[in-house]
C-alpha cells in the first residue's frame, strides 16, 4: 500500500509559490532521499493542485505539516488517501 497526498492550490498559486519553492524542493528531497517519497509533482494546470505519493502515512502527513507550501498558503488544503497500487501486466 501507498499513500497519496493530494494538495489543493490556493487560487493565487502562481503569485504564492515562487517565494517558497526552493524551502519545498529541500524538504521533498530529504523524505526522496529517505525513501519515504517517491514520487511528487504539480499536475499540468497547476491551479489544480499537486500530489505525491509516500510509503507510509506518517510520512506524508509529516510532509505537509511542515511544507512550506502549507505554511505560506501555496497550498489551501491537503489530505492524505490510501492507495493499493497495482501493476499492469
Amino acid at each position: 500500500m501507498k499513500y497519496v497526498l493530494w494538495y489543493q492550490a490556493s487560487p493565487d498559486v502562481a503569485t504564492k509559490a515562487p517565494p517558497h519553492v526552493a524551502a519545498h524542493a529541500a524538504r521533498w528531497a530529504q523524505y526522496a532521499s529517505a525513501g519515504t517519497l517517491l514520487m511528487i509533482g504539480p499536475f499540468a494546470n497547476p491551479s489544480e493542485g499537486a500530489m505525491g505519493i509516500f510509503t507510509t502515512r506518517e510520512a506524508a502527513e509529516s510532509f505537509a505539516a511542515g511544507d512550506p507550501f502549507v505554511h505560506n498558503g501555496v497550498v489551501e488544503r491537503w489530505h492524505v488517501s490510501e492507495w493499493l497500487e497495482a501493476l499492469v501486466p
